[in-house]
């Protein structure tokens, strides 16, 4: 054999010893110490294909929620685009395809009209109120059914941080999406006028008409002549009014947000009205314990606001009117009269001589009219005065006593109360001669 084959052969038996050993070593390897060029392969395929599932479901549901978005909230101006937020598959974002699809999943109700009137009633929102509680004062106020609803539709359109103080206009009737388009501008300049209790309404009118809110006349005008208004069906507590009758009595006392220069007497009118449907309206006007209920007992509501001052003493002086019509106090007083200064005041007042002009005693029979309870027995024919709460729940709600009369006791409002004539005098004598 030559040298040449020789070391040819010797190469080719090396080749083979280390070939061998490198074989045991593989299958004498311990599992999971090492992956073979095609384990690498199957795992590198297997991320590789997990990352396009994810991709691909990320745009679909993108996709999806941006076509369901859009049947959301008709009309060719969207109040949020989807795609305006990026399609990065980030928290904020997956949140609003959540939510956005909880929404889409709800587009028959969004659609839904609200049962309420359709005429125009107004809506404040203040300084600083969170878009779920404003929702919540929507609902309570009949303008929506579902305040959840209504604010899921604000997160998702982005508006719930974008509600402006102001005062609006609504309707009853209106869906969700509309609702939220209404309220993001307010419908007018606006003024709060604060109005106490007891005014009668030539004094209403001139605050109104002080604040810019609108002209006394006008306001009068449409207060004297409530069944020609177009809102006058809309509240059941005016249905038993006389056809002559005026709104004296249920200008609801209160601090209003007006508009200035307001487009009609009935949008002014509206928020006193509104006011006393929500604080009393028909039902509590019917829910007497006593005798008098409806307009009656706000026509006694307002003798008491005149003749008041201490909160406490209402229901008591409220008997004592009680006692009288009812003639409980048998041969102490004429008959049912109730005697009370401030139904002399009333016919009497002027603007020229002030509202509530002072009297002497012998108005108490020179004044001759219908408002006059010294010479007419029962109720006057109407309310002197705009009755707060407190008066009007002590005309619903009397105490029961035994009283006839009573009398003021001092500077402080409050007053002494009498069974008897005789006890009455008494107090006069001890209080003075004042009424």
């Amino acid at each position: 054999m030559s040298r040449r084959n020789a070391n040819d052969t010797q190469r080719r038996q090396r080749i083979a010893r280390h070939r061998a050993r490198v074989g045991a070593a593989s299958l004498a390897a311990p599992r999971g110490h090492g992956l073979s060029a095609f384990g690498v392969f199957l795992r590198l395929a297997g991320l590789g294909f997990t990352a396009a599932l994810v991709l691909w479901a990320g745009r679909t549901a993108l996709d999806f929620v941006a076509g369901q978005t859009a049947l959301v909230r008709p009309g060719p101006r969207p109040l949020w685009d989807i795609h305006s937020a990026g399609r990065a598959l980030t928290p904020d974002n997956i949140e609003r395809w959540w939510l956005a699809y909880r929404l889409e999943r709800r587009a028959d109700e969004l659609a839904a009209r609200a049962a309420g009137p359709p005429r125009l009633r107004p809506f404040v929102v203040s300084p600083g109120e969170p878009a779920l509680y404003i929702a919540y004062r929507l609902a309570n106020e009949g303008f929506i059914a579902d305040a959840e609803l209504f604010n899921l539709y604000l997160r998702v359109n982005g508006l719930d941080r974008y509600l402006e103080a102001g005062n609006f206009m609504l309707a009853g009737n209106m869906t969700l999406p509309e609702v939220a388009a209404a309220l993001q501008a307010s419908s007018y300049e606006e003024v709060l006028v604060t109005l106490p209790e007891g005014l009668r309404m030539e004094e209403i009118a001139e605050r109104l008409e002080a604040n810019f809110v609108i002209d006394r006349t006008r306001f009068l005008q449409a207060a004297a002549r409530p069944r020609e208004m177009t809102i006058f069906d809309d509240y059941a507590f005016l249905a038993d009014l006389p056809a002559e009758a005026n709104l004296e009595g249920f200008l609801f006392p209160d601090t209003y947000r007006f508009p200035v220069n307001a487009d009609s007497a009935e949008t002014v009118l509206a928020r006193f009205l509104d006011n006393f449907d929500a604080k009393l309206g028909a039902d509590g006007l019917a829910r007497a314990s006593a005798s008098l209920a409806g307009r009656d007992a706000v026509i006694l509501a307002s003798i008491i606001e005149r003749e008041a001052v201490l909160d406490e003493e209402r229901p008591l002086i409220a008997s004592v009117y009680y006692n009288r019509l009812n003639q409980r106090c048998g041969d102490q007083v004429r008959g049912p009269f109730l005697e009370s200064d401030p139904t002399v005041q009333f016919p009497l007042g002027r603007e020229a001589g002030g509202w509530w002009p002072p009297i002497q005693l012998a108005d108490y029979e020179r004044v001759d009219s219908p408002y006059n309870t010294f010479l007419y027995p029962g109720l006057p024919p109407g309310p002197i005065a705009n009755p707060g709460l407190s008066s009007l729940q002590a005309a619903l709600e009397p105490a029961y006593t035994v009283y006839c009369f009573f009398h003021t006791s001092g500077p402080g409002g409050g007053h002494a109360f009498a069974r008897t004539y005789a006890e009455h005098q008494q107090n006069v004598v001890r209080y003075g001669s004042g009424s």
